[in-house]
């Protein structure tokens, strides 16, 4: 579900899109990569994105943020403290100290892993995945079936930046897929 569909004159949404570069070309021919660090750059935008999902979250019962590696941990820990979660890191491999599980995921060009600490959710907790952009979901799918296997309730994903073809009841995995707006051309 895009966040303009709920409220389509919310004009943070327009702000937090403007503030979002778009580098044509970038990282291979035909990419056009949603640079977030631009938004980074703009505090107000930037506020505005963390409070539009702080809004979301608040009433939902959430204890735990997890934010995958790395730009889920721009967004994660201040959406976590607002609502009072914790924040769950989820790393690329051999990143965390300690006991972790992982989950492997297909990229259109190989393969790549998270992980996460194997004491850091315990059973029944209810869980939000962050990140910045959703594509292919591999990402996505791979933090839940993480936190499902430690038994956390994974209630939806929140991503700031989505495909136009995920639009409507996206679903990963059967959880929903919350995002703020669509990439910019």
């Amino acid at each position: 579900m895009f966040a303009s569909e709920e409220d389509e004159r919310d004009p943070r949404l327009q702000a937090i899109s403007a503030a979002i570069r778009v580098v044509p070309h970038f990282p291979k021919p035909g990419i056009m990569f949603q640079d977030i660090t631009t938004l980074l750059l703009h505090p107000k935008a930037f506020k505005d994105a963390v409070d539009i999902f702080i809004d979301r979250y608040r009433d939902m019962e959430i204890s735990v943020v997890a934010g995958i590696e790395a730009r889920g941990f721009i967004f994660g820990p201040s959406i976590a403290l607002a609502i009072g979660a914790k924040f769950v890191p989820l790393r690329k491999p051999r990143k965390l100290p300690g006991r972790v599980i992982s989950e492997e995921y297909v990229l259109e060009y190989g393969t790549d892993c998270l992980e996460m600490d194997v004491e850091a959710v315990q059973p029944g907790e209810r869980a939000v995945v962050i990140d910045d952009l959703v594509a292919t979901g591999g990402t996505l799918c791979a933090a839940i079936k993480l936190l499902e296997r430690v038994g956390a309730e994974v209630v939806e994903c929140a991503c700031l930046i989505g495909l136009p073809e995920l639009k409507g009841e996206c679903k990963l995995n059967g959880k929903p897929v919350y995002i703020l707006v669509e990439p910019r051309q």
